[in-house]
């Protein structure tokens, strides 16, 4: 194998990989992503690059081209890593036998899986607003057929059936990544009106969101999660 100097150490390394096996083997699409995901999770999305992922792999940045056209297409395959092991953790237990239960679980199961990587899951909202439905990976186009087969099993006409599918998906979305949202101002303060910041919140022009401010700074959890989810699914499909 080719060696180059690591300047950082003062010895020869061994040199990254042209080609596309990688420093535990052949590369494969899979791979790729993992490593990626690893990657994002370990050190957040802005560590992320071509480059980076080659040489977590042991190989050129190039040598990753056949499995990912470019960062657009990376960050799109961290949004399918995330849909597919949703759907592992779904294949793990037996599906609800009624819909708005398998609802629920699908709902649970996604907070669990962004909460697991949580600099991963804000591309489930900013790579659905830059790619288009037909050429969204198809572990992100299942789930939505998943959700969309459980609606029509609640007898909604097609309007109907598509109104609560954006209904249900941007209240699952939108309460996890409020979940995951940064609301401690200094973590180390010991004081909980000075860790939360609210000195830098005018109290006469925001006296309810400071009021608020301490239980927004708690999850909500999968709790509050299902509360939503019951009551969104109540003015499309009320219950007996």
């Amino acid at each position: 194998m080719p060696i180059e100097k690591d300047p950082a150490r003062g010895r020869r390394a061994p040199a990254r990989r042209a080609g596309d096996h990688g420093r535990y083997g052949r590369l494969s699409r899979e791979r790729v992503l993992a490593t990626a995901l690893d990657l994002v999770d370990r050190e957040g999305l802005s560590a992320l690059s071509m480059r980076r992922t080659g040489a977590e792999l042991g190989v050129e940045a190039m040598a990753l081209y056949r499995y990912a056209a470019g960062k657009d297409a990376l960050l799109d395959g961290l949004v399918e890593a995330l849909y597919t092991e949703l759907e592992e953790r779904l294949a793990a237990s037996p599906e609800a036998p009624e819909w708005r239960d398998e609802l629920h679980r699908i709902a649970a199961e996604t907070y669990g899986v962004a909460f697991a990587h949580p600099h991963v899951a804000p591309l489930l909202a900013t790579r659905m607003l830059a790619v288009p439905l037909a050429r969204r990976p198809l572990a992100v186009l299942r789930g939505h057929e998943r959700i969309l087969t459980l609606l029509g099993r609640a007898g909604l006409d097609e309007d109907a059936t598509v109104m609560a599918f954006r209904a249900v998906t941007s209240w699952v979305l939108g309460y996890v990544l409020g979940d995951l949202r940064a609301m401690v101002d200094n973590p180390d303060e010991p004081d909980p009106a000075f860790r939360l910041g609210l000195h830098r919140m005018p109290a006469r022009e925001l006296p309810r969101l400071r009021g608020a401010a301490p239980v927004l700074a708690r999850h909500g959890g999968p709790a509050g999660l299902a509360v939503g989810l019951d009551a969104l699914l109540d003015g499309f499909a009320p219950g007996p």
